[in-house]
């Protein structure tokens, strides 16, 4: 089993910026997941929830949602958001320390690609209650935003990196969110799967879509490592981009995939 816990630590300090930053998971999900679960569902299990942005979206739709989380800075900012039965605990994917068949659904929005699949998978399926339901949540970058804008977002991107190619993955693993699927149907817990593809508009302005960019764990250690030669990055980004966009807001198209799999009853 290979060793994650750098990939905890990798998110310290960017709690703020992400939560103000990134995509809100939207509704479908949640709808969907229920209607597959063929009930409403009493607990429901959030992996590598972040600040909660992505567990927010269960409440009032559970008797009971967990975020899961093993950044201390994360959990400090979504434990901010907790109450009418929603509630966050600082483990590791792989270790939730949740009894037995106690979760009808667990989801990992935009941090399945972060934990070790087979170890996952594996306290997944313990912990879900027979005929449950996992799922991923993944969304592409960067918002439709409009192609001169999407271009400059991707360069700004690969320029930031270049600064340290090598130096942004050191100390973590990262796993394919393509082969998410895969790993579900080959992990043998799961009855049947399947991927699912939608989207989401969202305000955003030319602000957002920066802080969206440097909201990236490999964006934020250029910043700390690099910082006069990233500030001079990121202010000619900002410019570009209120050139592009103006400073005021607009909508974006969001695109999501999801994979999921049944729990046999």
């Amino acid at each position: 089993m290979e060793n994650v816990l750098g990939n905890g630590d990798r998110f310290d300090g960017m709690a703020d910026l992400y939560d103000t930053a990134r995509p809100r998971v939207p509704l479908y999900p949640v709808q969907i997941l229920t209607e597959y679960l063929g009930r409403t569902p009493e607990r429901v299990v959030d992996l590598g929830c972040g600040p909660g942005i992505s567990t927010e979206i269960w409440r009032g739709r559970a008797k009971e949602v967990l975020g899961i989380e093993p950044n201390g800075d994360m959990i400090r900012r979504a434990r901010q958001k907790e109450g009418e039965g929603l509630s966050f605990r600082q483990a590791f994917g792989q270790e939730t320390g949740l009894p037995d068949a106690w979760a009808d659904i667990v989801v990992s929005s935009q941090a399945f690609h972060w934990m070790e699949p087979a170890a996952t998978l594996k306290e997944i399926s313990r912990i879900l209650r027979p005929g449950g339901i996992f799922s991923t949540i993944d969304y592409e970058w960067p918002p439709s935003c409009g192609w001169k804008a999407e271009l400059a977002f991707q360069k700004f991107s690969r320029d930031l990196g270049a600064l340290d190619p090598e130096g942004a993955k050191r100390g973590i693993i990262r796993w394919k969110k393509s082969e998410h699927l895969k790993h579900i149907r080959e992990s043998g817990y799961f009855l049947y799967s399947r991927e699912l593809f939608f989207s989401n508009q969202e305000k955003c302005d030319a602000e957002r879509l920066v802080k969206m960019a440097l909201s990236r764990s490999s964006a934020q250690y250029i910043v700390k490592n690099y910082p006069e030669e990233a500030a001079d990055m990121i202010r000619a980004f900002r410019e570009e981009l209120e050139g592009l966009l103006g400073k005021e807001s607009f909508d974006v198209s969001i695109s999501y995939r999801m994979r999921m799999g049944v729990k046999a009853e």
